[in-house]
């Protein structure tokens, strides 16, 4: 398939509004993402980040888009590089916040930052941030040679990063 095949398979996908440039995940620490003491396993935390970076993707009212479908059109955005630097330890059914933000990109990159919070609900919210991290996430196609991003996806297309972030709730 070529770039101009390709390039034809996405144009369907192009949303109608920006990309959100940031996001939030809620969700609840489960059992199974944790060691024996109840600490979430460090594992545990890219794939947060994972979750968080999809859902930011899809949009909060999902009228963004569906990683599911880039895939299906042969476009995959790969992690060629992820940074955490742990703070504290997240435990056992503690509610926590994934903070989203695309802070940068080139043709055929996307680079996103993270915070990861203990969410204690009103009235203290975010109280202690349990980690901090990056991704630059590579643009390829089924063959796994680079290809540069859709202009719509690029970086600077993204919605303006002071622009609100509705949360996402995941339980």
């Amino acid at each position: 398939m070529t770039h101009d095949d390709l390039d034809h398979n996405l144009a369907h996908l192009r949303p109608t509004t920006p990309l959100p440039a940031t996001g939030e995940l809620h969700l609840r620490v489960r059992y199974n993402e944790c060691d024996p003491q109840g600490v979430a396993h460090h594992t545990s935390y890219p794939q947060w980040l994972e979750m968080a970076r999809i859902e930011m993707l899809r949009g909060v009212d999902a009228t963004g888009i569906s990683y599911r479908d880039l895939e299906a059109a042969g476009l995959f955005l790969v992690v060629a590089r992820l940074e955490l630097r742990y703070r504290a330890s997240a435990r056992f059914d503690d509610s926590i916040v994934v903070l989203t933000r695309v802070t940068g990109g080139g043709r055929a990159r996307l680079d996103h930052t993270y915070e990861v919070w203990r969410d204690d609900g009103p009235p203290r919210g975010r109280s202690q941030l349990l980690v901090e991290a990056s991704t630059t996430l590579a643009c390829i196609d089924r063959t796994g040679r680079p290809r540069p991003l859709p202009d719509w996806l690029r970086a600077d297309a993204h919605a303006l990063p002071g622009s609100p972030a509705a949360p996402i709730e995941l339980a």
